[in-house]
């Protein structure tokens, strides 16, 4: 049998001292509206009139700032609703290093249709 001695404060679910800081609602509430503003960007960005029918540089300018603020809606969800905020770092380095090969991989692929591919430019089979 073994012998376990439960304490008032985890008998009531208070963990005040269990070795992290704990986020607050004002975080959460200020996490939420940073992500809607990044989102609006992303749609005023994919609506601006010069993007329409862009080729060479521009395309490349228009996917990059929609990654780049993907990226950062990622890496703020990540921390702060994935506690990554208050884990090791060691941690969150291994997770971003995972998407950042992740993203990389993608855009590889995307590269090799739009290299590869014997239709016109933009074509994927």
């Amino acid at each position: 049998m073994t012998d376990i001695t439960v304490t008032p404060e985890a008998a009531s679910g208070d963990h005040a001292d269990d070795g992290h800081a704990h986020p607050t609602d004002a975080l959460f509430v200020r996490t939420a509206v940073i992500l809607a503003i990044i989102t609006a960007f992303e749609v005023g960005w994919s609506y601006l009139p010069w993007w329409d029918g862009a080729h060479g540089l521009r395309s490349f300018i228009e996917i990059s700032g929609l990654l780049i603020m993907m990226m950062a809606k990622f890496i703020i969800v990540a921390n702060v609703f994935m506690h990554l905020k208050f884990d090791k770092p060691l941690l969150s380095w291994a997770f971003y290093f995972g998407f950042v090969l992740a993203v990389i991989v993608y855009m590889a692929v995307l590269t090799t249709f739009e290299i590869w591919s014997s239709g016109p430019p933009g074509f994927a089979p």
